[in-house]
């Protein structure tokens, strides 16, 4: 495996931390396609003021990361300079709250789910067919079967890059399809999400809807990252990717799922370049069959071990 780029002189040490500090830390294996190179520092703090102080303390030229499940996340094989920032069990807590939840943003979308059904309130079965957690649905405005982060955030609360804890009303976010406008560096900490009194049967029915159809129509069992690319308007990424020829195209360990093809599969010890220059051909044959320019979903951090085919 490859030692991440330094960025961090060894003279000069991170700022104190309650919680974990790891160098050249494996990020592969919290990834859900097991591929990557190391964080060249994974902090795990133990609290909001503990990240806060340390944010507050960091240079703001050291680059800053966070991940959470990694569900819709290539780690190239180069590594991560800088600090990679996990929120860990303290970040995860979920309370009832009136007519909604407030959400730490290490909390899983499908366990707020199964919390928001416990309480009665409907309008947030969508987070059951999604694998990721809070903060991350929060930052790219994630959506599947009808619903998204835009229709039921409240606000939300941040770790700004200089440390300061802010919140944000829902309506200051700018959401749009599969994105947020969050401030640069800022980690989300935790949300309010609104529901509506709802039936408890009727609201497991959806959610039991929800995980049939995505177990039927998705290699959920596999080493995947979700939806590769986001459907253009007024179309189907999937429908575009079938009509290219690309089911179950390969390249390295790196496969297109036959089950779904806008899903990117790591079958057989499939390196980040594997995936990302598989998904680069896929956009190309796509462009080359319609003349629509597929764009990522699955986001693509850290340095290249080698040049992906780039399609322009």
């Amino acid at each position: 495996m490859m030692a991440a780029a330094r960025i961090i002189p060894d003279a000069t040490p991170l700022p104190p931390l309650r919680g974990r500090v790891q160098a050249d830390a494996p990020l592969a294996p919290l990834t859900w396609f097991r591929v990557g190179g190391p964080a060249e520092a994974l902090i795990r703090p133990a609290d909001a003021e503990d990240l806060a102080r340390f944010l507050a303390a960091l240079p703001h030229t050291t680059p800053v990361r966070v991940i959470g499940a990694a569900s819709n996340l290539i780690v190239r094989d180069g590594g991560l300079p800088g600090v990679v920032i996990r929120l860990g069990a303290s970040f995860g807590r979920v309370a009832v709250d009136g007519d909604g939840l407030i959400v730490g943003a290490a909390a899983r979308d499908a366990t707020v789910a199964e919390h928001a059904a416990a309480a009665g309130l409907a309008g947030l079965e969508f987070l059951c067919g999604i694998p990721g957690t809070i903060g991350g649905a929060v930052a790219m405005n994630a959506g599947a079967y009808g619903g998204d982060i835009a229709q039921v955030l409240d606000w939300v609360d941040l770790v700004a890059r200089g440390g300061d804890v802010v919140r944000m009303e829902a309506a200051s976010l700018a959401f749009a399809y599969r994105h947020a406008h969050l401030p640069p560096g800022a980690v989300v900490l935790r949300a309010r999400l609104r529901g509506r009194p709802g039936d408890p049967a009727a609201i497991a029915a959806r959610m039991a809807e929800i995980r049939a159809a995505r177990e039927a129509t998705q290699p959920v069992r596999a080493r995947t990252g979700g939806s590769t690319f986001r459907n253009p308007p007024d179309m189907k990424a999937w429908e575009l990717i079938d009509g290219a020829g690309c089911r179950g195209l390969r390249r390295g360990g790196a496969k297109v799922s036959e089950k779904h093809c806008n899903f990117l599969l790591n079958v057989a010890g499939a390196t980040a370049s594997d995936l990302e220059s598989l998904g680069e051909e896929v956009r190309r044959r796509v462009h080359a069959a319609s003349g629509v320019a597929l764009e990522w979903e699955i986001h693509r951090i850290g340095i290249p071990a080698g040049r992906p085919e780039i399609v322009s």
